[in-house]
This record gives C-alpha cells, sequence and structure tokens, in this order.
C-alpha cells in the first residue's frame, strides 16, 4: 500500500469555528476522516496531521524522502511567508500537491503569491473540503505516472 504524508499548518485546527463563511463549517477531524476515507478507497495509506509549529512542519517534510511516496500540504498562512518551507519542499524527491480550502487568488492581495508552491508539483486551490479529495486523487495519479 501506498503511503503519503499529508500535512495541515497552522490554525486549521480551528475550522469549523474561525472564518466559516471563508472556510466552511467542517472541522479537521471531518477532513481527517474524509482523507483517509479516500485513500482507502484508492490504497493509499494516509498520515494526517496538523501543527502551528514551523518547524515541526519542516521535520516532517524531512521525513517523506524516507518513509512515505508522496506530500499533500496545506501550509495555510505559511504559503505567503515561508522560505524555509519552501527550502524544505525542494528537497524532496517524491510527488508534492499543495492544496487550499480558499480560492488564494480571489483573496486578499497578499494572499496571492504563493512561495510555497515553487516546491510542488501542483496547487489546488478554492474547492472547499472537496480540496482534500481532489488533492488525494492528484498525488495518487502522480505516484502511479512516478512525478518526482
Amino acid at each position: 500500500m501506498k503511503e503519503v504524508l499529508l500535512i495541515n499548518g497552522p490554525n486549521l485546527n480551528l475550522l469549523g469555528k474561525r472564518e466559516v463563511d471563508v472556510y466552511g463549517e467542517t472541522d479537521l477531524e471531518e477532513i481527517k476522516n474524509k482523507s483517509i476515507e479516500k485513500g482507502n478507497l484508492l490504497k493509499i495509506k494516509i498520515d494526517f496531521r496538523q501543527t502551528n509549529s514551523e518547524g515541526e512542519i519542516i521535520n516532517w517534510i524531512h521525513e517523506v524522502n524516507e518513509k512515505f511516496d508522496g506530500l499533500i500540504m496545506n501550509p495555510a498562512g505559511y504559503t505567503h511567508t515561508s522560505i524555509s518551507i519552501l527550502d524544505s519542499l525542494k528537497s524532496v524527491k517524491k510527488p508534492k500537491v499543495e492544496l487550499h480550502l480558499s480560492n488564494i487568488y480571489n483573496r486578499e492581495e497578499y494572499r496571492k503569491k504563493s512561495l510555497t508552491s515553487e516546491g510542488v508539483h501542483g496547487i489546488i486551490s478554492g474547492f472547499g473540503v472537496n480540496s482534500y479529495i481532489l488533492a488525494i486523487e492528484a498525488i495518487n495519479e502522480l505516484i502511479k505516472n512516478s512525478i518526482r
């Protein structure tokens, strides 16, 4: 069975409570359950994690080359600010997909630039909870086609 690390960045632990007009009412636990269910359908084990710490995200990214077949990440606020996360993404030689619940290109000006996207194969943005499902489908295709 393939294994994919799915990292969720800062404040995503508050989904369903914070800015529901932007991010929706679904909490992270429900997203986790849906993600694991989708992974099971595709024969992918999803290792679903969340942290508010940039350093922890970087350490997790460093695990990917040795332990996982691919990486999915919702970097949240670090999308627009973290060169350190970008640098760690560039070190990963496995398929990588970035996702966002909201359409970052249809938001505030400072959210329209994704630093982290320069270190991934593709971005899924603006489909709400379905962004997670689409990201799992995308990483599955990238792994099957051996995109590195």
